[in-house]
């Protein structure tokens, strides 16, 4: 029923419906680690005669972190290298004594073999006495030494950690109902307890390739760059997932009128109230997308919605949203 020219238009504040972006935000939980981190370990039994590194030192790829005894090993190198020149001469005096027919095809294929074996216990000899030095794998910081100069270490021994913090990869997880809104290059935003008022800002790099049954959640990992070094391995951060922006209709929260499991905004046309049903999508702090129900540019009552009904003659004025900083 049309209002009565008598009745007397209610004060409201509207809002005009606008198609800007928007995008889901995800919030979550993760645990940060090291780009690459190993223990540093031992594969042979031996006496450690030097270490050169400090903890908490910065190494490069291929940099000595610590000796061990070498001096069985040279020994066995030597010893393989002597046999391996001794093959070497007999090889070469074989050849000439099968060119002249002195020396049967047979002999020669086994001299020819025992050069190869020499060659073969130099090889492992080299790698033997390699062990007896233990190099930086990557650049990273060391941790804590767990050995000291004369210390009889053995296969799996620790003798300090090594961890590449240059870049944080964040590993959590994520609902099942968001899988749509994944994929590899979306913008994270993280924060810990540790560095309070602090962001760090990062891109999701892998999606896990399977949902876990028990929890229906995705696991997702985020690179965050790390040029400072405040973060590191272990840290229990929160963050926050930002989805591709869309387009979608976007209304205040402040419209929306809940009724008996419906949503409802009240339209304002030509002073004239109208209530209408309408179907929410996304929100975000302050604002609710419309999928059903509401056109671009129509506006809705924000405040007021309590005083009115369908067909209320209202007095509207436009609500001025506040200047971004």
């Amino acid at each position: 029923m049309l209002p009565s020219a008598q009745q007397e238009a209610i004060p409201v504040i509207v809002a005009t419906a606008e198609v800007r972006p928007l995008s889901v935000q995800i919030e979550a939980v993760g645990t940060a680690r090291a780009n690459e981190s190993v223990e540093v370990t031992s594969k042979i039994t031996n006496t450690v005669v030097a270490i050169r590194f400090q903890e908490g030192d910065f190494v490069r790829r291929g940099q000595v972190l610590v000796e061990f005894d070498s001096a069985e090993a040279r020994a066995e190198l030597e010893e393989a290298q002597a046999a391996l020149a001794e093959s070497e001469n007999q090889y070469k005096r074989s050849q000439d004594l099968f060119t002249r027919q002195a020396l049967s095809l047979s002999q020669l294929d086994q001299i020819e073999a025992t050069l190869k074996a020499n060659r073969a216990r130099v090889s492992a000899a080299k790698a033997r006495l390699e062990d007896t030095v233990i190099r930086a794998s990557f650049d990273g910081r060391t941790g804590f030494r767990q050995v000291s100069v004369g210390s009889l270490v053995h296969p799996g021994t620790v003798i300090t950690t090594l961890d590449d913090v240059s870049i944080i990869k964040l590993d959590f997880t994520v609902p099942e109902t968001f899988i749509y809104v994944l994929e590899p290059g979306l913008v994270v935003t993280a924060r810990t307890a540790g560095l309070p008022n602090r962001e760090f800002k990062g891109t999701v790099s892998t999606i896990d390739s399977r949902v876990d049954p028990v929890t229906r959640s995705i696991a997702v990992r985020a690179e965050l760059p790390n040029e400072e070094g405040l973060l590191r391995p272990g840290m229990f951060m929160t963050v926050t997932l930002h989805g591709k922006p869309e387009p979608a209709l976007l209304v205040p929260e402040a419209a929306i009128v809940p009724e008996q499991g419906k949503t409802f905004v009240f339209v304002v046309r030509d002073g004239v109230v109208e209530r209408r049903e309408v179907r929410t999508g996304k929100r975000r702090p302050g604002e609710v997308e419309i999928v059903a129900g509401l056109r671009e540019h129509e506006q809705v009552v924000i405040e007021g919605t309590q005083k009115v009904r369908h067909g209320s003659r209202v007095q509207a004025q436009l609500y001025e949203e506040p200047a971004r900083s």
